[in-house]
């Protein structure tokens, strides 16, 4: 079943552990400067609403508050603008120009987090595979071809 969220209003949704599945994220172990990727994230869905509760509340734990994600706009369906997770709200940014491949996260301190984004649909091996690529600080493989090395080769 397809939902939709009204993009004008904000969107909140409760911190219990019930309101979302904990996010299928793997970050690195510390922040590397040098780093191309903070780690990598796999929705179970492309419903924002569904999956960026779960996304933020990890981070948010992690890194402090997360004020701002920035998302591809064509591969997500629908575009809610504002998220309150808890006491928490986040801006949300849709982008036809950012790498569908890449979720970007600001945190309350202007520290940018780059998550490679694994499609939803993704065997198991392959994602487990992708996003340990994306969490490890000395690999320095962009997002887009983490994911263009999961396709077979023809």
């Amino acid at each position: 079943m397809h939902s939709t969220v009204d993009t004008d209003r904000p969107v909140t949704v409760p911190t219990t552990a019930a309101a979302s599945p904990a996010a299928r994220l793997a970050l690195t172990p510390h922040r590397a400067d040098q780093a191309v990727l903070d780690g990598g994230w796999w929705p179970r869905t492309w419903n924002p609403a569904e999956e960026l509760p779960a996304l933020v509340t990890a981070l948010a734990q992690r890194y402090g508050p997360i004020r701002h994600l920035m998302l591809n706009d064509t591969v997500w369906p629908d575009h809610v603008r504002r998220l309150t997770v808890g006491s928490q709200a986040v801006r949300i940014g849709w982008f036809a120009t950012q790498d569908p491949a890449l979720a970007i996260a600001l945190t309350a301190r202007d520290e940018q987090l780059d998550l490679l984004v694994v499609p939803p649909s993704t065997p198991t091996a392959a994602a487990e595979r992708a996003l340990a690529t994306a969490a490890d600080p000395a690999d320095y493989t962009h997002a887009a071809d983490i994911l263009a090395a999961l396709r077979p080769q023809a």
